[in-house]
């Protein structure tokens, strides 16, 4: 292990525990979760998915990172509080078991050819933008915070183009926060201990959470992670990989957790040359799982912490952290010239946040942008993942 395999790790690590932390407790929060449930969905997401991506390294000598999907939890925002939390619990048992189904059976180039994959990112990008425009009224609360958060977005982008702008954000966000605001006491909660949720399976679950979330995650998490890891000289197991991401993610469930899967980004970082020379890189794999398995450990206590943050820098570092996702997400959905009106249907459906006959938007988003294409004879295209 050195420097290098170590600051990947940590970074890698911070990825999933900043951002998607923040993104967990308001999803929470909008459910109205108490805190105790709360801190076992935490718990589930961060311990478990930590573990699996730990679990995977040791097992293949490849680099996997990852801790739970960042695109889902973006898109729970919009229907979560329409669930029971048993609701919620049955919803991603399933859809972990939908995952898992789908590693077995190479189900998911078929899906893909009913759900073109550019609908799936202008549905990603209309889920997203709600939370990236936020951004704006967020600054003008906190200007110190605001600029010198812009200020390391941009600087991280002419230090180095291997690091993600959002580190800059967080490290100079963070600066302003400590030097422009007075923290409240910090409340001093006893320890709680996660207990399983018991689930309660329903048609709407099925159709509103499980499906959407598993296709979410295929495409935007565990995808993504194959692809970075194969361009990096690794040959990851297509269909483990996605079985493993799939079973661990119907535990989490067992939590109320959303998923425990492999990750694109972090996956990409671990495994980059960043990361260090190629037959060390499995340590950042086990720097990042290590902490990102501790932060779920000691969920109970990192509420506390992260409670203590204003709402306008919680929102202003949520939005942030999707910046990147967004941007991409647009430009795969705008750039294929083959689907025009259904890309741009789904999209507006998808920003419009709006359920209908208790189905939620993203279902009815992804349904339009399928009729559209049929209808005006759009071309299809083949699955994005690789599966030979």
């Amino acid at each position: 292990m050195n420097t290098q395999n170590v600051m990947t790790g940590i970074m890698s690590a911070l990825l999933a525990c900043s951002g998607g932390a923040l993104l967990v407790m308001q999803v929470a929060e909008s459910a109205g979760l108490s805190r105790s449930e709360t801190v076992t969905w935490m718990f589930a997401v961060y311990f478990l998915g930590g573990l699996l991506n730990l679990v995977m390294t040791f097992i293949y000598k490849i680099p996997y990172g990852g801790a739970h999907s960042i695109t889902a939890i973006a898109f729970l925002a919009s229907v979560a509080a329409q669930f029971s939390l048993g609701e919620l619990a049955g919803g991603f048992i399933m859809s972990g078991l939908i995952i898992t189904v789908f590693g077995f059976t190479g189900l998911f180039k078929k899906v893909l050819y009913y759900i073109p994959k550019p609908l799936i990112d202008a549905l990603l990008a209309g889920l997203i933008l709600n939370y990236v425009v936020k951004i704006v009224p967020a600054v003008m609360s906190m200007p110190i915070v605001g600029l010198l958060a812009i200020f390391g977005f941009f600087l991280t982008g002419v230090i180095s183009r291997k690091i993600p702008p959002f580190m800059g954000v967080l490290v100079l966000g963070l600066v302003g926060l400590l030097s422009s605001y007075t923290f409240p006491g910090m409340q001093h909660t006893s320890f709680s201990l996660p207990l399983p949720v018991l689930p309660s399976f329903t048609i709407e679950a099925l159709v509103s959470l499980a499906i959407p979330i598993s296709i979410l995650v295929i495409s935007n998490d565990i995808a993504v992670a194959l692809t970075a890891l194969k361009s990096n000289g690794f040959d990851p197991p297509v269909n483990k990989t996605i079985v493993a991401s799939g079973l661990f993610s119907a535990l989490a469930g067992l939590f109320a957790g959303h998923a425990a899967n492999v990750g694109g980004m972090m996956s990409a970082l671990c495994s980059g040359d960043d990361a260090g020379s190629k037959d060390r890189r499995v340590w950042a794999a086990i720097v990042s799982g290590s902490l990102v398995t501790l932060f779920g450990l000691f969920a109970w206590k990192i509420i506390d912490v992260i409670e203590l943050l204003p709402t306008p820098f919680v929102t202003m570092i949520t939005g942030f952290s999707l910046v990147g996702v967004l941007m991409n997400s647009l430009q795969s959905a705008f750039s294929d010239k083959n689907f025009r009106f259904s890309v741009l249907f789904t999209f507006i459906i998808a920003i419009s946040n709006r359920a209908f006959f208790g189905i939620s938007t993203p279902v009815w988003a992804l349904l339009l942008g399928v009729v559209t294409a049929k209808l005006l004879g759009e071309k299809e295209v083949q699955s994005a993942l690789d599966t030979g």
